[in-house]
């Protein structure tokens, strides 16, 4: 939706995209609260999520050694991890986690609708109520919407809906969108037309993918994101030339989200991430 240029570079061509300070922060950030509710309820405190951070950047530095070339020098390094830990810090501002037992945490969830399409991705969290009530949380370290754009935000979370629907036969309760860095929340109640009409979205998301690898043509959609794209040199708006499409694209299908935290045509599937 944002571009399908970008969609093609990622998810058909897989260009590597190097981390950033931004995504690496989200990252570290993500994995300190999935952690966090591995401590007994009463130790799930500021301090313990402090100290729950400096462990997990070691672990992701290793598993992905380009990180630590991040940082020109150790200043930079405590810099960016005390910006990470003022976001871990604000979370507990938005709600107490020790009156909280998730049921599942970076929760991958899968189905296919009618159509054949798999939809799939990985959610923050899922917390389910006594009584079955089930409400899907995913944390974002980034800014927090302008109303406006509010809708464009929840698509996400509306595809987890979806997905979660169709798995277990139960339209969640709420989706729960936590901009830790703002101290936000934005939370949404959906129903059974919300999500057919998510379903219908998708679909047509699908069809407007496969009219454009079957023509080859994915078309750059220009924005003021343009700024951050790792692929302007290979753009045609900024006078690059898209390598060849591959002959054979791999796992077609799936439709994946991804947070944030991709996949691939011609079998279907859409993720959201």
């Amino acid at each position: 939706m944002t571009c399908p240029l970008l969609y093609r570079f990622r998810t058909i061509d897989r260009l590597p995209e190097p981390p950033t300070t931004a995504t690496a922060r989200g990252t570290l950030v993500h994995a300190a609260l999935e952690r966090l509710f591995d401590l007994p309820a009463a130790g799930r405190t500021p301090e313990a999520a402090r100290g729950l951070l400096a462990g997990e950047w070691d672990r992701l530095a290793a598993e992905e050694p380009g990180l630590a070339g991040l940082f020109t020098d150790d200043a930079e390094r405590v810099a960016w991890l005390a910006s990470a830990t003022a976001i871990v810090e604000a979370y507990f501002t938005l709600e107490d986690p020790r009156r909280l037992e998730p049921a599942e945490r970076e929760a991958y969830v899968e189905t296919t609708l009618e159509s054949g399409l798999r939809l799939r991705g990985y959610i923050d969290r899922l917390d389910v109520a006594p009584g079955g009530d089930i409400r899907i949380v995913d944390y974002k370290t980034g800014r927090a919407p302008r109303e406006a754009y509010e809708a464009s935000a929840l698509f996400q979370m509306k595809f987890y809906a979806l997905v979660i629907w169709r798995l277990r036969g139960r339209v969640p309760r709420l989706l729960q969108l936590m901009y830790l860095a703002e101290g936000e929340v934005l939370r949404y109640s959906p129903d059974e037309s919300d999500l057919l009409a998510t379903e219908r979205k998708v679909a047509a998301l699908w069809q407007a993918i496969e009219r454009a690898r079957d023509a080859g043509d994915f078309r750059p959609r220009p924005s003021r994101l343009c700024d951050w794209c790792n692929h302007k040199a290979l753009c045609p708006e900024f006078g690059g030339t898209p390598p060849p499409l591959p002959e054979r694209v791999p796992d077609p299908l799936a439709a994946e989200a991804q947070p944030s935290h991709q996949e691939a045509i011609p079998e279907p599937s859409l993720s959201e991430g």
